[in-house]
């Protein structure tokens, strides 16, 4: 575990080019590991906060691997679950409110918008938490906190929006890709709050 926490420093002649070549290598393959981490579908918040604590690490050139990344999810899916079962439930929300808009609900395009947008406001939050979740951290704070700065921050906000975007026009162009873009929605999520610590 020690020898996990050391620091590896790029290679001395290696050139920028091949730094993040190395850095988008690594988001492609953590992704890949997000998306088995989330097979079981209430996973994703803990596959996506060890995700970032991976990337998180390769970013700040600390040792670190699948054993790290699988610790991390142990972790962070003891109470993270409960996040994701939140998470589908107000998808459904969302998808009954739409399907009531499609139905002529009075003043529906404007109940059917409000409820995207808070979806995608969810989404983003849960996205800033997963990035800023350590272990033993309580996923309530977070996600509170997360919710403060997606409304304080709407310039990383924006930024991670278009990082889902990007994620469903990939899995709508083949799925494979989309599962390897995974990965750098986590680098983002990550940017993004250093970003704000930085502010």
């Amino acid at each position: 575990m020690t020898e996990a926490r050391a620091k590896a420093r790029p290679e001395p002649g290696e050139s920028r080019f091949a730094q993040g070549f190395a850095l988008f290598a690594e988001c492609l393959l953590t992704g890949v590991w997000i998306a088995v981490a989330a097979l079981p579908l209430v996973t994703y918040p803990a596959a996506f906060a060890a995700g970032a604590r991976h990337l998180g690490r390769r970013m700040a050139h600390e040792r670190g691997g699948w054993r790290e990344f699988a610790a991390d999810f142990r972790a962070a899916v003891r109470h993270g679950w409960l996040v994701g079962v939140a998470g589908w439930a107000a998808l459904a929300v969302v998808w009954i409110d739409v399907r009531a808009v499609r139905d002529g609900l009075p003043g529906g395009p404007l109940v059917g918008a409000l409820g995207v947008l808070a979806l995608i406001g969810a989404a983003v939050a849960g996205l800033r938490a997963a990035a800023d979740w350590r272990p033993g951290a309580s996923w309530r704070s977070l996600l509170a906190s997360a919710g403060r700065r997606t409304v304080l921050d709407p310039a990383g906000s924006f930024l991670l929006v278009g990082g889902l975007a990007v994620v469903v026009c990939s899995g709508w162009f083949s799925a494979p890709l989309a599962v390897a873009v995974l990965g750098a929605v986590a680098a983002a999520a990550v940017a993004v709050e250093e970003r704000y610590r930085r502010r």
